[in-house]
């Protein structure tokens, strides 16, 4: 399995932090954001790994390299402009291959998630081992977390039987997914596409299965955000 990171955004909300850094490459307890991602990626065997970029992309590229020195083999995928998620993961597919890929956004915190649990979510074949047809198989893995206080209506509703835009109850998209690339083909590589549509269209046809992630996960927004996650552990009392 290979896994993309999403680092093309401009992080508007974290200014002034990134007038002059690319939000993943702001740091979380001394390492910056997209280093905690790579480094579990590698943990997992996951060592694949294509990176997008649009704003201040070169710093992206010379703090990280080829990745050898995280044992990882990193590509680029280069932007003009930031294409959005789901344009994005298109232009980048001849990088990904053509088996299912993880992808996750560069700029939240999930310092314990354990990438081993994407290498077998899409599965081909049903549970006595009989091929799936391919209009049967899930086109993605969602990994969701609880509302938090910026989200409290959540995304999409996780039942037994998978991801759905109504019902209850809701929960928030993780911004981790595991992709099959058939999904993203019909859109042209370059073009500027959202994933939510996407998504809302898919789960509708029930094409999406989901669970919940309940390790710490934090959407790091703002510079308050940011110094929060950094301040110095205090003991328990």
């Amino acid at each position: 399995m290979k896994a993309m990171l999403l680092a093309a955004g401009r992080g508007e909300r974290m200014r002034p932090l990134t007038d002059s850094t690319p939000k993943p490459l702001l740091k979380v307890r001394g390492r910056p954001l997209i280093v905690w991602h790579i480094l579990n990626l590698v943990k997992a065997g996951i060592t694949e790994i294509v990176i997008n970029h649009a704003y201040l992309g070169q710093q992206i590229e010379d703090t990280l390299g080829d990745g050898s020195q995280f044992g990882a083999s990193i590509t680029y995928s280069r932007e003009a402009e930031a294409l959005e998620t789901a344009g994005g993961i298109a232009t980048a597919l001849p990088l990904l291959g053509d088996e299912p890929f993880v992808v996750v956004s560069a700029d939240i915190y999930i310092p314990h998630f354990d990438f081993r649990e994407c290498l077998n979510t899409l599965e081909d074949e049903d549970p006595w081992g009989n091929p799936l047809p391919e209009d049967e198989r899930d086109l993605a893995w969602l990994y969701m977390v609880k509302n938090p206080d910026f989200h409290p209506l959540g995304d999409f509703a996780l039942n037994l039987m998978g991801l759905s835009n109504e019902g209850e109850p809701r929960y928030t998209f993780a911004n981790i997914g595991v992709y099959r690339p058939e999904m993203f083909r019909q859109i042209p590589a370059g073009n500027y596409a959202k994933l939510g549509p996407l998504l809302r269209e898919l789960i509708d046809q029930g094409r999406i299965g989901g669970e919940l992630y309940r390790g710490d996960w934090h959407n790091v927004g703002t510079p308050e955000q940011l110094a929060q996650l950094n301040q110095p552990f205090r003991p328990a009392i």
